[in-house]
């Protein structure tokens, strides 16, 4: 049973790699001086990077956990989302207010996808 971890340090890994399915830890945005349009954005964009690492990409969700510090921002994060995700490649997802590790945070998420099928 074959486990890739990267970006590994005592309390975690960034990305986790087991039978073809990727789990990436909990992603916050860049600057957590902007607003959740902006912190939203630049999660997604850490989330892209990890998945191309990992041999994958956003159409190869499956799951995903959406921890939001206060659900007056649901909307602005969901536009964000809403043109992230692909047509018709729409993760199982749940969001969820949470309180943040730190109180600047206003997003975070959790992120479960396939690793893309390889030509041989």
């Amino acid at each position: 049973m074959n486990i890739e971890r990267k970006q590994t340090n005592q309390r975690m890994s960034r990305t986790v790699i087991h039978n073809n399915t990727i789990y990436l830890c909990g992603q916050v945005c860049s600057d957590a001086t902007k607003g959740i349009t902006e912190q939203t954005q630049t999660m997604l964009d850490k989330v892209d990077i990890l998945l191309t690492e990992a041999n994958s990409d956003k159409y190869h969700l499956l799951s995903a956990t959406v921890y939001i510090s206060d659900m007056t921002y649901f909307k602005e994060m969901n536009a964000v989302w809403d043109s992230w995700v692909p047509q018709g490649h729409a993760p199982a997802r749940a969001c969820v207010q949470a309180a943040m590790a730190r109180p600047e945070l206003l997003v975070e998420v959790s992120i479960v996808a396939a690793v893309k099928k390889t030509s041989k």
